[in-house]
């Protein structure tokens, strides 16, 4: 069994000079990679480059510092979208409230309207949070019916435990950082069947590439310090995060 990136933004304008290279050392080193949105053009971007390559699927939805371009005409497009075979989950969607773009409440209420399109297409949901846990936790709460992904988790193991059970926590390059110590207490003591290995590239490079472009294939080194963390083979690691992201975004 190979890994898997659970998270990663092909689409964007980093990767414009060698896309196609970046899909091709993917292909070849990973199972599949999940592509996320961030807007409605970043999220068509993301089932084109579903169609064009079996082992890439989409997410779409708006980020929350997006947020002042979703009305009806995007939802609608959105939910189209959501219905390609490819789609596996809406997002990334939440709250951040560390660059507020826009004010909390127009946020929340972007967030509630996207994870009620999750219910409806019956889709998980890919979330973001930052500065934002507990508005996001009673969000969360409100709609017990919905899963997904923590994208890079940003919690600690007590705040993890406030998290719907239906939810696994998508870990990145973070955790290779020297001062990542909440975040290694947390892979410490949080169940590997909750945890998802994901690279947010072209962002948080892992070490030993920290300052350089992030991309898919670096999901390697999340892996090997899980292993190391947890004292297990990475290959344990390896099998049960693949299995992992296969079942939250119910991939065959």
């Amino acid at each position: 069994m190979k890994l898997v990136d659970s998270h990663c933004h092909v689409n964007s304008s980093q990767f414009e000079e060698n896309r196609e290279e970046v899909f091709k050392r993917a292909s070849e080193e990973l199972e599949f990679i999940v592509n996320i949105g961030n807007d409605l053009p970043s999220s068509e971007d993301t089932i084109k480059y579903s169609e064009k390559y079996p082992f890439v699927y989409g997410v779409v939805g708006v980020h929350p510092t997006d947020i002042s371009t979703y009305n009806d005409e995007v939802e609608k497009r959105l939910e189209e979208l959501a219905h390609h075979e490819k789609a596996v989950a809406i997002g990334e969607i939440g709250l951040d409230y560390y660059w507020m773009e826009d004010e909390k409440e127009v946020q929340k209420e972007g967030f509630r309207r996207q994870m009620r399109l999750a219910e409806k297409v019956n889709l998980p949901v890919v979330i973001h949070s930052r500065d934002a846990m507990e508005d996001t936790l009673t969000i969360l709460n409100e709609f017990p019916n919905v899963k997904g992904v923590f994208h890079c988790y940003p919690g600690s193991f007590e705040s993890a435990m406030n998290v719907p059970s239906g939810y696994v926590f998508g870990v990145g390059g973070v955790l290779t950082f020297k001062n990542a110590r909440k975040t290694v207490e947390f892979i410490e003591k949080i169940d590997l069947s909750r945890v998802v290995i994901e690279t947010d590239s072209p962002y948080l490079t892992p070490v030993p590439f920290r300052g350089k472009r992030n991309e898919p294939i670096y999901v390697k080194y999340v892996a090997e310090k899980i292993a190391e963390i947890k004292n297990i083979p990475v290959e344990e690691v390896i099998k049960v995060t693949t299995e992992n992201a296969k079942r939250i975004y119910n991939i065959k």
